[in-house]
């Protein structure tokens, strides 16, 4: 299928081929028939990645800030690695579409494949979309014309407003901001019977939409002239579409709107309020975030849980379920917004328009189209790669998943060690293969991962999914014959340890574990200095992790294990890099914290039969100024203070020390070492520290888990 991706770098759109995405639990697939262009939110996207990096950083100095932090604690030139990485990858645009649902993942009841639907949030510019049913509304058959059901998502937005303003039937309520926004909330208020103000700095009033007056923003007059169309009174309700640099809008809606009134800004202006109006009418200002509840919810957009109704009756997904039947009675008409229906093919003559628009041509929604084609429906995509040659002696690697460390991480380093083929690439979905982008050099890209296995010339798999699917493809790898690299953690029960160190055995191929820390050169430094593999030794590692929210995946214990297993197993690993022998007991202590109720803030402390001890204290306590890891190693009268993996402190007789630019953990160094074991070069040792580990943390955690 093609999907339309924007590059931030430069500000252009490019038209990506990939595999269609896969069903999935509680979600659709569609295939796309139109999608609307978002003069708003594309515009400024595209209008952004085409500035120059002085630009940029005028423009969004929070983040210059973030980028100038990040420098003082990981390192310069690391940092400054990520932040043109990121402006190099392809971002996926599109956010409202209409289309015919072709599948329905495990869970769905409520749509049939042949049914239209209006969709929101994941509607990307894609001829197939997979869409959570949360997000979905199905149209009433008999619909001739879908066009204006691709304007949902701006429907949603619209009513979200309507309700965060409390708009009551017969109230007057102004609309400052006539673009396609302000014309989809005029129309909708109309259809509840409101009288609609419409402000503006130009006239751009239409036919369709039924206000009881216009008012130039900019009039001087434009507070005296509401109040004699209201009775003297001014207007109920305001609700603020406007794009602005200005405080204009803000300034103009507390001059208008009455005494106790209520304004709602679901546009984006400076909000520099000023607290004269706001105290002597006692106004109300509120903020209406996107399409309603539910939105930025994981919970609802992604794993398909509903709100109560009785406790939310206009939800994210039931805004868009009002907007498709006001559409569908024939309340609300938005036909005549449609102003340009262009192919995909085309879709950069769309972002022209709204961006540079040369031509001066008058447009208010314009929708991609997407006609039938051979082709949308293939599984695996084949590129040709002319004149490109496979060096003596690479390994050919076969990816599964292309999240944030696959793109970002491992595809990178592996490129740049010049010792692997990027064969082939597996998904579910064509927005991470998308944004993998046609630099990484794969020759074939699926989203049948089983295509990787069953091909001869694959040496070796790489896994970089969530968690709770490693143990799976570890071993239908192993079973096929495969050596297998998998992103932290190996699984997350005891079961799937057992089954994983079975198929190892058994396979007579090699097994890797994304513990990259162990191969960093500064650990590997630490170890020569001060011989901790042959000498006593105490370590104490502090890992300030950072909060992240507990709606995020990785703390999903039947997704992601928790961030106990899914990192903690780094330090763990590092340190027993550093001893040297058996790892012989692990002990886990959470911290009881109401105000921290996710399982991240812990001690774990670890024994060694060689005597050794350590400590590690994960937390996401913690301030992001203060460096991530810091480890300290004591031995025969020395210390080792390891600083975030930039820097080491010596405390021998003096104290010395040096810190880099570059912040290197170790990937680079772990990608020579998977080589080297698959080429017979050197022994694969790690697993069997990754063994004990898994098998101690896992342990400990259930021991924690019967104890709650």
């Amino acid at each position: 299928m093609k999907q339309l991706f924007l590059k931030v770098n430069d500000g252009s759109v490019e038209t990506i081929e990939t595999p269609a995405p896969t069903d999935k639990d509680g979600c659709l697939i569609v295939e796309t028939k139109y999608s609307v262009v978002s003069a708003g939110t594309e515009r400024t996207l595209a209008s952004f990645g085409g500035k120059n990096l002085l630009q940029k950083v005028k423009e969004r100095p929070d983040q210059a800030k973030q980028v100038l932090d990040k420098m003082a604690v990981d390192g310069v030139l690391s940092t400054l690695d990520s932040a043109f990485h990121r402006l190099n990858e392809p971002m996926p645009i599109g956010y409202s579409a209409v289309g015919k649902v072709i599948s329905c993942g495990r869970g769905v009841t409520e749509f049939s494949p042949g049914d239209m639907v209006a969709m929101v949030g994941q509607a990307y510019h894609a001829e197939v979309n997979r869409v959570s049913k949360n997000l979905a509304v199905k149209i009433p058959e008999g619909v001739q014309d879908f066009r204006q059901y691709a304007l949902c998502a701006l429907g949603g937005i619209a009513l979200e407003g309507i309700h965060q303003a409390q708009v009551v039937s017969g109230e007057t309520v102004a609309v400052i901001g006539l673009g396609l926004v302000g014309h989809v909330v005029a129309r909708i208020l109309d259809a509840y019977g409101c009288d609609v103000i419409g402000y503006d700095i130009a006239d751009k009033s239409m036919p369709g939409t039924r206000l009881k007056a216009f008012i130039r923003s900019d009039d001087e007059n434009a507070a005296a002239a509401t109040n004699s169309l209201t009775h003297g009174r001014g207007v109920d309700k305001v609700i603020v579409t406007a794009a602005a640099n200005s405080n204009g809008p803000m300034d103009l809606a507390s001059a208008i709107v009455r005494d106790r009134g209520i304004i709602c800004m679901i546009g984006v202006t400076q909000m520099n309020l000023d607290r004269r109006p706001y105290y002597q009418k006692e106004l109300t200002f509120t903020i209406a975030r996107s399409y309603g509840p539910g939105r930025y919810d994981p919970n609802y957009e992604e794993k398909s849980v509903d709100y109560p109704i009785g406790h939310v009756r206009f939800t994210e997904g039931r805004n868009i379920e009002e907007f498709v039947r006001l559409v569908s009675s024939g309340r609300a008409d938005f036909t005549d917004l449609i102003t340009h229906t262009i192919p995909l093919e085309q879709a950069d003559r769309a972002y022209e328009m709204i961006t540079t628009n040369k031509a001066h041509e008058r447009y208010i929604a314009i929708l991609l189209e997407y006609p039938d084609r051979d082709g949308k429906w293939d599984n695996t995509i084949h590129i040709a790669r002319p004149g490109k040659k496979t060096q003596s002696g690479q390994i050919t690697v076969g990816i599964i998943g292309a999240g944030n460390f696959a793109r970002n991480t491992m595809i990178p380093n592996m490129k740049a060690a010049g010792l692997y083929r990027l064969k082939t690439l597996a998904t579910t979905g064509g927005v991470g293969a998308g944004q993998v982008g046609d630099d990484a050099g794969f020759e074939v890209i699926t989203n049948d991962y089983k295509t990787l296995l069953s091909d001869p010339d694959v040496d070796l798999v790489a896994i970089s999914t969530n968690h709770n699917s490693h143990a799976k493809f570890i071993v239908e790898a192993l079973e096929a014959g495969k050596h297998v690299y998998c992103e932290k953690p190996l699984c997350l029960t005891m079961e799937e340890l057992d089954r994983i160190e079975a198929a190892y055995r058994k396979s007579g191929c090699q097994l890797f574990c994304g513990m990259n820390r162990r191969h960093a050169p500064l650990i590997k430094q630490i170890r020569k200095e001060l011989s901790t593999d042959k000498s006593p030794a105490v370590y104490d590692y502090i890992a300030n992790a950072g909060q992240i929210p507990e709606t995020h995946w990785t703390q999903d214990e039947k997704v992601g294990g928790g961030r106990l297993i899914g990192e903690a197993c780094h330090f763990i690993d590092t340190i027993q890099y550093l001893d040297g022998s058996q790892l012989t007991d692990l002990h886990l202590t959470y911290a009881d914290n109401s105000a921290y109720p996710c399982k991240d803030n812990a001690l774990i402390t670890l024994s060694f039969s060689s005597g050794a001890i350590g400590s590690i204290l994960y937390t996401s306590m913690g301030s992001k100024k203060y460096p991530k890891e810091q480890l300290r190693v004591f031995s025969n009268g020395a210390v080792r203070e390891l600083n975030n993996y930039v820097g080491v402190a010596k405390y021998d007789a003096v104290k010395t020390g040096k810190i880099k630019l570059r912040q290197d953990k170790g990937v680079p160094d772990e990608y020579k070492y998977i080589a080297a074991v698959i080429q017979g070069k050197q022994k694969n040792d790690a697993i069997e520290d990754a063994f004990v580990s898994h098998r101690l943390l896992l342990r400990a955690i259930g021991n924690e888990k019967q104890k709650a």
